[in-house]
């Protein structure tokens, strides 16, 4: 569990935490967990949003710097694999073709335009939602790489991360995680009790089809796929908790 806890801690952010064991069982562990650290990251960039508005800033501002913090915080890696993914389903093609193009060290213009498009709608729509709001939807980020990682799931290639973690969540537990999360979103839109949890359905239901897709066109998930899942999630979660 420990070591499960330190994976997930240091894959998912750059805390400077010690590292423990790396293998399937710790890896197992940690992408249970993964829901955990991304409130854990929400309830960080929750503060700084909040403080920012406390001290005047516009919402656009607050939240460009929230989402850029953010972004910090997971060294990129999410909006990389966004990026990279995108570039992949874009090219039309699958198995090892699309996986040569998610490996290129550049971006083509579909990433750039879904890394443009992700990156503003958070922005505009944190700046719209309650600090619980904020938590939820990173924390529904991170659901996203436990589903991603559940049985019945393969990897794409037989090494790197999604070789590592790939079907190594027990279906229970990712069901488990889905329920606690949608109980946590009850209240994240005050007065409306039903948003929250909707939010975090619908953005399950948008992980499963794009898991689905990147299944049939690459064969199984990548580590770029996770990030592509992540900031799927996160950002459906934040679109449907500020509407009004």
């Amino acid at each position: 569990m420990i070591d499960g806890l330190r994976l997930a801690v240091t894959t998912l952010t750059v805390l400077p935490v010690r590292g423990g064991r790396v293998d399937r069982p710790a890896a197992a562990v940690a992408m249970g967990l993964a829901p955990l650290v991304g409130a854990l990251l929400g309830l960080a960039l929750a503060a700084l949003h909040e403080g920012l508005r406390a001290l005047g800033a516009p919402g656009m501002v607050a939240g460009g710097v929230t989402v850029a913090v953010g972004a910090l915080l997971t060294r990129g890696l999410h909006l990389d694999g966004l990026a990279d993914t995108v570039d992949a389903l874009g090219s039309y093609r699958s198995g090892p073709a699309a996986l040569e193009i998610m490996k290129k060290p550049d971006i083509g213009p579909f990433g750039v335009v879904a890394l443009v498009a992700v990156l503003l709608i958070q922005a505009a729509a944190i700046s719209a939602v309650g600090w619980w709001a904020l938590v939820i939807a990173w924390s529904t980020g991170r659901l996203a790489i436990t589903l991603a990682c559940r049985r019945g799931v393969p990897a794409a290639r037989p090494d790197g991360l999604g070789a590592l973690v790939a079907a190594t969540v027990p279906v229970p537990v990712a069901l488990l995680a889905v329920a606690v999360v949608a109980a946590a979103a009850i209240p994240a839109v005050p007065g409306r009790l039903w948003q929250g949890p909707l939010a975090v359905a619908v953005a399950v239901s948008g992980v499963l089809v794009l898991l689905r897709h990147c299944a049939r066109r690459f064969g199984g998930i990548t580590g770029d796929v996770l990030g592509a899942c992540v900031e799927t999630a996160t950002t459906v979660t934040v679109i449907a908790l500020s509407l009004r």
